[in-house]
């Protein structure tokens, strides 16, 4: 059941994209060609995150961009994947790699909240320990964060939760995380 309502929401999520960006293109006149190109991607910005994390033994890293789309100066939608390597020495190694859809709203200048719909592999690869054999995890982790910031400039600072969180698979230990997002 739920694999059906998740292709739901990214054939709408698709719709939506597709009828937002396509007015543009059908409205050309055969005599006046209005070049709007240029308008387009004045709209655009691009953005992401980097994670680097080493300890003794422990390594994360993680490479994030993303862009979106102001559709107006309160919402803008985007794009985004994401790409990761975590590992502890003698224990797993384990890849990561995904992408997300992004809504934006600010309903006033100083504050933005958001809905992000997170899709990712996870590869763990858990090694031999104390004749205990090894194994592998393959899975899909879906993460649905609603969450609100003070934003100030092209920088947003606050938290989302996972409204999908399951302590048993998620990914991440809990189902809130603070955040920092930057656009230019």
């Amino acid at each position: 059941m739920k694999k059906i309502h998740l292709s739901i929401v990214f054939k709408s999520f698709f719709v939506i994209l597709v009828s937002l960006f396509s007015n543009d293109t059908i409205a050309q006149d055969q005599n006046n060609v209005i070049d709007n190109n240029n308008q387009f991607w004045d709209k655009v910005q691009f953005g992401g995150g980097l994670g680097l994390g080493i300890g003794s033994g422990y390594t994360d890293i993680s490479v994030m961009p993303s862009a979106i789309y102001n559709v107006n100066e309160i919402v803008a939608v985007g794009l985004g994947l994401q790409f990761g390597y975590l590992s502890s020495k003698n224990q797993y190694h384990s890849y990561i790699y995904g992408g997300n859809l992004v809504g934006l709203v600010n309903p006033i200048p100083e504050m933005q909240l958001s809905a992000e719909l997170e899709q990712v592999r996870v590869n763990t690869k858990y090694e031999r320990l104390d004749n205990l054999p090894g194994y592998s995890d393959n899975y899909w982790n879906t993460a649905l964060y609603l969450g609100a910031g003070y934003r100030t400039g092209s920088v947003t600072v606050g938290g989302r939760y996972d409204v999908l969180f399951n302590e048993k698979r998620s990914l991440y230990g809990s189902a809130f995380m603070p955040f920092v997002r930057v656009y230019f």
